[in-house]
């Protein structure tokens, strides 16, 4: 069956029990594309097509069942509401802090945070979307995001200080790594 056919066929079906499972458009929209997503990259393994119906909404169902559980883990709160528990800004901190400071900051963080960093908050990926992007796990992109926010909040409220990282002591017993230099240049 293609897949423009089948998208034909069950998009309206899908999209209508989403809705009544999801009790929302955008989500209800998110889970018929994943479904769909689904099916482009597994569908091939279906042997007996007639049955496509069938595998659209047990999947569909199922990517319901997962992001629901996704969400009671790690619910959704708006910033508005959670202001009250965010830690205080410094009326400073927010005078002096500019785009292009907030960049520069960024760009300074090791690889390894800042690449989850830009694609989420610069390109709007999603945690999955990332996860894929990078080849590594979801939690992973999580607590990356995590340590990456903690870093780049470190270097913006204090622009001159290391991060924890750069400041741990180097035990006596490590001789710090030091390229040789070419001697033609330098």
């Amino acid at each position: 069956m293609e897949f423009d056919q089948l998208v034909q066929e069950h998009y309206q079906g899908l999209y209508r029990f989403a809705l009544s499972l999801a009790q929302r458009e955008a989500d209800a929209a998110d889970l018929t594309q994943q479904t769909f997503l689904r099916w482009a990259t597994r569908g091939f393994q279906l042997r007996d097509r007639s049955k496509a119906k069938t595998w659209l909404f047990t999947t569909l169902y199922r990517e319901f069942l997962t992001s629901n559980r996704r969400s009671i883990r790690f619910p959704h709160i708006e910033l508005s509401d959670a202001e009250p528990e965010l830690p205080p800004v410094q009326e400073r901190t927010m005078e002096e802090m500019d785009g292009h400071s907030a960049l520069d900051a960024l760009n300074e963080l090791d690889e390894t945070y800042r690449a989850p960093l830009m694609l989420f908050y610069l390109q709007q990926h999603s945690y999955q979307e990332i996860a894929d992007i990078l080849s590594v796990p979801i939690g992973t992109v999580m607590s990356r995001l995590s340590r990456g926010k903690a870093q780049l909040r470190q270097k913006l409220s204090n622009p001159t200080s290391e991060t924890p990282e750069e400041a741990a002591p180097v035990s006596p017993n490590v001789i710090p790594f030091q390229p040789k230099r070419n001697s033609r240049h330098g």
